[in-house]
């Protein structure tokens, strides 16, 4: 899940989605931008979306100047964190002074701030109330300020909400791995799927569309229709596929031809 393994204390209190606190953050705190160094945040197929196409970039030229490959901690899977400045501070390469220059398309972790997430799932109806704590750095000046908030009204204001609700399927996916006995790993393949699908929404499209995917996968024209015009429905179709390719869960079906893949 997004997280920032730089913070330097994590209250372990339990936040409900009406839980309320005080809280901003502007240019007139002398922190300002302190919480954009030496930080550790992975990054969501939707950040990967919204940010390599706020920049002008491919997904794969994204992934080569500002991202660094690791494997998610008792997952077994590839994830990817931001990449930063090899600075003093350890920067976040998009902020500067006066704040950050993608703000408009900054990542899930980003807009949370200074919350954090621990909920098991985004998926409905799995815990409705959320799991959410306070990221509790000491040079914080914003929890000063008088701005009121419930968890649930930061969400919608930052944008969070949307964030969570189109990688659903994507944390659900980590969860169900996670929960997996050590010994049973991925292999080569399956992780190299899980990156493409994931992470490089462009070689994704080319897989689907040149590749013998749909010689093998019976997909209706409507999907496919939409899923070769909007890049978003492409992004969601890839993690159900996921889902289906670990854990043979959803509609996908095999051509008659094809019975292994």
């Amino acid at each position: 899940m997004p997280q920032n393994d730089g913070m330097a204390s994590i209250v372990p209190e339990r936040l409900g989605t009406d839980s309320r606190f005080k809280f901003k953050c502007h240019k007139g705190v002398k922190c300002f931008t302190k919480c954009c160094r030496g930080i550790n945040i992975i990054l969501t197929p939707y950040d990967i979306v919204r940010m390599k196409n706020r920049l002008g970039l491919s997904s794969e030229e994204f992934l080569a100047l500002y991202t660094t490959p690791q494997l998610l901690e008792k997952t077994d899977l590839p994830v990817i964190t931001l990449k930063l400045l090899d600075d003093d501070l350890s920067s976040c390469p998009f902020v500067r002074d006066d704040g950050c220059i993608i703000y408009q398309d900054r990542p899930t972790t980003c807009r949370y701030y200074p919350l954090g997430v621990a909920s098991l799932s985004h998926k409905e109806g799995v815990d409705e109330d959320g799991f959410y704590f306070f990221v509790n750095e000491p040079h914080c000046l914003g929890f000063e300020e008088d701005n009121k908030w419930t968890v649930k009204e930061w969400r919608k204001d930052q944008g969070v909400d949307i964030h969570d609700e189109i990688n659903a399927d994507w944390t659900d996916l980590v969860v169900r791995k996670r929960s997996f006995p050590p010994n049973i790993k991925l292999n080569e393949e399956s992780k190299k799927m899980f990156f493409l699908a994931s992470y490089n929404i462009d070689k994704f499209r080319e897989f689907v569309f040149n590749s013998s995917f749909l010689k093998r996968y019976d997909i209706d024209e409507d999907t496919l229709a939409r899923i070769k015009e909007d890049e978003l429905e492409l992004l969601v179709f890839g993690i159900k596929w996921l889902k289906w390719l670990f854990f043979k869960q959803g509609d996908f079906k095999l051509k008659a031809q094809n019975k292994r893949f």
